[in-house]
């Protein structure tokens, strides 16, 4: 009488090797639950710790803020007993920070709107169209981000003063607008190469320019690379000192980042901590708002454009 050999009900069937006994199977997925579980705890404690060492210090700003300066050396860690709110009117009018504040405004917006437009027409060309000298051209704004600004300062001084633009507000956007096309252009490069060419070909098709294809049809589609780009500008213009300080020296020109350094020295041996901490807190709060408002726009194009 002939018999079957069958596998044993305990063990499976190994593809490369002998069989594999079905008990081992949970006991490998329990023990990567554990491990993916470790990585996971492990992953959130570094990003809690990370939260910890960027928030504090901006919460201990704000605090600090509302002190008088007795409080901010007596007890620099507590709440404040009462809120002073002097401290900030004495830093926007005493200290001219209004004035800052406004010339930074005005500067910011300006190039940012001027790098925002001529970045992205030169991404889109460099991007959607063949022509002799296109990967030249894109590679040169590539070399644009390697070169420290520093190298520039002075051959950009004696440019800009020959021009008749020193410590003029239109100078220094102008200025603005040219260190940041490189990174611009390389970023917007990228983000439009990702859109469909088929929207571009339908507009064509019913007889659109390539002006009013590209403003009309391709620009508002690439919205999420340019909220993205343009937080990364304004982070990078507003906070900007380098350049305003050797190309603008005109006092009633100056811009925030200027201003607090002005502040800190005029005090001397006076010390108005107090109001310090209350101009940081002025010129730190458009930022932590815009990138606030916009966070999500952001990590939206940050995505699109890496992802076809």
């Amino acid at each position: 009488m002939k018999t079957t050999d069958s596998t044993p009900s305990d063990t499976v069937p190994h593809q490369a090797g002998g069989p594999v006994r079905k008990a081992d199977a949970p006991a490998k997925g329990d023990r990567e639950k554990r491990e993916g579980r470790v990585l996971n705890v492990f992953s959130h404690g570094m990003l809690i710790l990370w939260a910890f060492m960027v928030v504090m210090p901006l919460l201990w700003a704000v605090m600090t803020s509302f002190k008088d300066d007795n409080a901010i050396f007596s007890s620099p860690w507590s709440l404040p007993d009462e809120l002073h709110f002097d401290n900030w009117a004495r830093a926007w009018t005493d200290a001219n920070m209004s004035d800052y504040f406004l010339n930074t405004i005005l500067v910011v917006a300006g190039s940012l709107i001027g790098t925002l437009v001529l970045g992205s027409m030169a991404a889109y060309v460099l991007a959607r169209f063949e022509f002799p000298g296109n990967r030249f051209i894109y590679f040169l704004f590539i070399g644009g981000m390697s070169f420290p600004i520093m190298l520039a300062l002075v051959p950009l001084f004696y440019v800009v003063d020959n021009m008749g633009l020193l410590n003029t507000l239109h100078g220094l956007i102008l200025v603005y607008i040219a260190y940041s096309l490189p990174f611009t252009v390389f970023f917007l490069t990228a983000f439009f190469r990702t859109l469909p060419t088929s929207v571009a070909e339908a507009a064509f098709v019913d007889g659109a320019s390539h002006s009013r294809t590209f403003f009309q049809v391709m620009l508002p589609m690439a919205k999420p690379g340019l909220i993205s780009v343009g937080i990364f500008n304004f982070l990078g213009q507003w906070n900007q000192y380098m350049l305003p300080t050797v190309l603008n020296t005109d006092p009633d020109k100056r811009v925030l980042t200027q201003g607090l350094v002005q502040l800190a020295a005029s005090q001397g041996y006076k010390g108005d901590w107090s109001g310090l901490f209350a101009g940081l807190v002025m010129a730190m709060l458009p930022v932590l708002a815009a990138y606030i408002i916009f966070q999500r726009q952001v990590v939206t194009g940050l995505t699109a454009g890496a992802l076809k």
